[in-house]
């Protein structure tokens, strides 16, 4: 039985190749077979309604930040978490064989792409920058169109696959460049890839509070009393309400019984409770 993941993204992407090491790691032997969509909203449409395909879907990145669409995407889906991958972001400039930097006049990729790499590309005034809809995508089509002059920037692993000639590596100007990709799953399969609660070792949990003084802090406090540590808390308005937030929170903690007293300690004080997902945490991928 092969392995089949809905990913964000033409085959090649950064999401393909998380979700490929993430079940190389997890489901060793398995046949992983990616099923590309265009945007985070039809990712989620399909996953939503096809109990059998998985999902992987950037979450945050360290140098952009959360992605709060996809956090929305995810509080509105039946989907839950069963895992999660962090991995590097490194740029390659990518070319048809045969050329050298010199004779590139433009390079194509996503711009979030195109910023991470300016200062490499302020080196190389004669390169016009074109914005496109897909890393991975604009490495696919320089190779199917053959067109000479152009280049993409785009992983490593996209290049390979496009049979593409790599002109320089790690182009990105921070090295510190992570993405944390969190693995999906309809809660019928979720119970078959996640760990046993003793192996868990963390959650992502979202909730709303009243407009009053202290809600939030009497619910860190709480938390902080059974030894679970916040390791992201976001905030998103409540449309339609003014001055209520809604809080994507993801703890870790050491026992999962005593997170689960936290827990249920803390729900009488929130709205609109849900858990996201409970799975292990990758910290030691860094």
């Amino acid at each position: 039985m092969s392995i089949r993941v809905a990913i964000q993204g033409a085959e090649g992407c950064y999401h393909d190749a998380a979700a490929r090491e993430y079940f190389a790691q997890n489901s060793p032997g398995e046949e992983i077979v990616t099923v590309p969509f265009d945007s985070f909203g039809h990712l989620f449409d399909a996953a939503n309604h096809d109990a059998s395909l998985l999902a992987t879907v950037a979450i945050e990145n360290t140098i952009a930040g959360p992605l709060l669409q996809n956090h929305e995407l995810l509080r509105e889906s039946p989907l839950t978490i069963v895992g999660e991958h962090k991995m590097r972001i490194s740029h390659v400039l990518a070319a048809l064989p045969g050329q050298k930097i010199e004779d590139i006049k433009e390079v194509h990729s996503h711009p979030m792409a195109l910023m991470q790499c300016e200062q490499f590309l302020h080196m190389h005034p004669h390169i016009r920058m074109v914005e496109n809809f897909d890393t991975a995508g604009s490495a696919r089509e320089i190779a199917e169109a053959g067109t000479m002059g152009h280049a993409a920037v785009c992983g490593e692993y996209a290049a390979t696959l496009y049979g593409l000639d790599i002109l320089a590596r790690g182009i990105e100007t921070n090295k510190r460049n992570f993405t944390r990709f969190l693995i999906l799953a309809d809660p019928l399969l979720a119970g078959e890839l996640k760990s046993r609660p003793d192996m868990l070792d963390k959650a992502s949990i979202v909730f709303s509070l009243p407009h009053t003084q202290g809600a939030l802090s009497k619910i860190l406090t709480i938390l902080a009393f059974y030894d679970i540590n916040l390791s992201k808390i976001q905030s998103t308005p409540i449309i339609g309400c003014e001055w209520e937030y809604r809080f994507y929170v993801d703890v870790t903690f050491d026992s999962y019984a005593r997170y689960c007293r936290a827990i249920d300690a803390v729900r009488p004080l929130m709205s609109d409770f849900r858990t996201l997902g409970e799975y292990n945490s990758t910290d030691n991928e860094l």
